[in-house]
C-alpha cells in the first residue's frame, strides 16, 4: 500500500522522536484505561486510589517500549504480579501487557520477543483462573484461550514488525553500499583518467619538444654553411610545434565541460610511416620493415601501437647518441601484431634512468600494452643499442 504524502513527511519525524510519541500513546492508553474508569465508578471495589496506582504502574513503562523495552517490559511484568496479589478485579489497563508483547517481538532481541510470548500465555492463565473462577471450568480455559490468542495476536504482529524493521534496515545499508561503491568507481575512473591523459600528454611533449630540439641543433650547426638548411629546420620545428598543440588541445579538451568541440582523429598503425618520416627529418636513419597483411585492429590497440612507436623513437632520439640508427619493424601475425624499436647508440643505460621522469615513458608504453591484453618488454641489446619489443592482439581475450 503507497504511503501518502503527508504520511511520507510526518514518518521520518515521528521515527525521530520515539520517546515522545511513546509517551502520548502511554497517556493516551492511561486516560482511556484508568483516568475514565476511575471517573465513572467503573470499580465496584472501594479502593479507587488502588485501582489508579495499579494502572498507573502498568501503563506508564510503555513509554519505553522502543527505548528500553527489556526494561519496561519487566515493569509491565512486576506491575501484573502486583495486582494479581492485591487486586480483585480485572483491570483495564492490562492491555499495556498487549502492547509490551507486541513491542518486544518487534524491538527487543529475540529471545526476548519469546520470553514475552511464553510470559504472557502464562499470564493469560493466571489472570484467568484469578479474575473469572478458579476451578478451571469451561468457562474459565475459554477465558484464557480468548487472552492467550490476543496475546499470540499482539506477538505476531511485533514479528511482522521486526521483519519489516530489518528489511528496511538491510535496504538502507545496500543503497549506502551501493553509494559507497558508486564513489570509488567514480574515483578508480577518474584515477584512471588521469594516467591516460599523463601517458598522452608525456607522449605528445616528449616526441615534440625531441624533435624540435634535434631540428633546432641541425639548424643551428648548418645555419652559417648552408641557409636553405637552417630554413627547412625552421619550418619542422614550426610544423612539429603546431601538430604538438593540435594534440595538446585535443587531449586537453575532454577536461572542459560541454560537447560543442571538434577533435581530429586519434592517430593509428596507419599514421607510424608518417610519424617515422618526421623523425628522420630530423636527422636520425630510421628504417621501416613491415611485414604480413594489414588486420583490422580497435581503435585503442592502434593508437597503443602508435604511442609505442612514437615513444620509442623520441628516446632514441634523445639517447642514442651522434650517428646513430633505428629500425621500426610491424609485423602482422594471426592475431597479434608485433612491432620492435631497435637502435644501435650508446643510450641504453640512459633510456632507462633518463631525467625524463624516472622511466615514465617506458612504465607508460608498458602501461598500454597491458591495457589491451599485450605485453612490451625493453632493455639493452647484446652489443649495443636498446630495443623496444611489444605484442598487441587484434582482439582482446574474454
Amino acid at each position: 500500500m503507497e504511503r501518502s504524502p503527508a504520511v511520507e513527511r510526518l514518518a521520518p519525524w515521528l521515527q525521530g522522536r520515539a520517546f515522545a510519541v511513546d509517551a502520548g500513546l502511554a497517556a493516551l492508553i492511561g486516560l482511556v484505561t484508568v483516568v475514565l474508569p476511575g471517573l465513572t465508578g467503573a470499580y465496584f471495589w472501594s479502593d479507587q486510589t488502588r485501582a489508579l496506582v495499579l494502572g498507573l504502574l502498568l501503563v506508564a513503562p510503555l513509554a519505553w517500549r522502543r527505548v528500553a523495552p527489556v526494561p519496561a517490559a519487566a515493569a509491565v511484568i512486576a506491575a501484573g504480579l502486583l495486582e494479581l496479589v492485591v487486586s480483585d478485579e480485572f483491570l483495564a489497563a492490562n492491555v499495556a501487557a498487549l502492547v509490551m508483547v507486541y513491542s518486544l517481538a518487534a524491538y527487543a532481541p529475540r529471545w526476548a520477543g519469546q520470553c514475552g510470548l511464553a510470559v504472557g500465555l502464562v499470564g493469560a492463565l493466571l489472570a484467568a483462573a484469578r479474575y473469572f473462577g478458579g476451578d478451571f471450568s469451561d468457562s474459565t480455559l475459554i477465558t484464557a484461550g480468548a487472552i492467550g490468542v490476543s496475546v499470540v495476536a499482539a506477538w505476531a504482529l511485533g514479528d511482522l514488525r521486526r521483519a519489516r524493521l530489518q528489511r528496511m534496515a538491510a535496504l538502507e545499508e545496500r543503497a549506502q553500499l551501493l553509494e559507497l561503491e558508486r564513489d570509488q568507481e567514480m574515483r578508480l575512473a577518474a584515477t584512471a583518467e588521469r594516467a591516460r591523459i599523463a601517458r598522452e600528454m608525456h607522449d605528445v611533449v616528449a616526441h615534440s619538444l625531441s624533435v624540435v630540439i634535434a631540428q633546432a641543433d641541425g639548424g643551428r650547426y648548418a645555419g652559417k654553411a648552408d641557409p636553405q638548411a637552417a630554413t627547412d629546420a625552421l619550418e619542422a620545428i614550426a610544423a612539429t610545434g603546431r601538430q604538438a598543440l593540435t594534440d595538446m588541445r585535443a587531449l586537453l579538451g575532454v577536461l572542459r565541460d560541454g560537447g560543442g568541440e571538434e577533435y581530429a582523429p586519434q592517430p593509428d598503425v596507419a599514421a607510424i610511416p608518417a610519424l617515422v618520416e618526421d623523425v628522420r627529418g630530423s636527422g636520425l636513419d630510421v628504417d621501416l620493415i613491415e611485414e604480413g597483411t594489414p588486420q583490422p585492429m580497435p581503435a585503442g590497440p592502434q593508437l597503443a601501437a602508435y604511442r609505442i612507436v612514437q615513444e620509442s623513437l623520441t628516446n632514441v632520439l634523445k639517447h642514442a647518441g651522434p650517428a646513430g640508427r633505428a629500425w621500426v619493424r610491424l609485423q602482422w601475425r594471426p592475431d597479434t601484431l608485433e612491432l620492435s624499436v631497435l637502435d644501435d647508440g650508446r643510450g641504453a643505460a640512459a633510456a632507462v634512468t633518463g631525467s625524463d621522469g624516472l622511466g615514465q615513458g617506458l612504465r607508460g608504453m608498458r602501461e598500454r600494452a597491458q591495457l589491451h591484453g599485450g605485453r612490451l618488454e625493453a632493455g639493452p641489446r647484446h652489443g649495443g643499442g636498446f630495443g623496444v619489443h611489444a605484442a598487441l592482439p587484434y582482439r582482446a581475450g574474454r
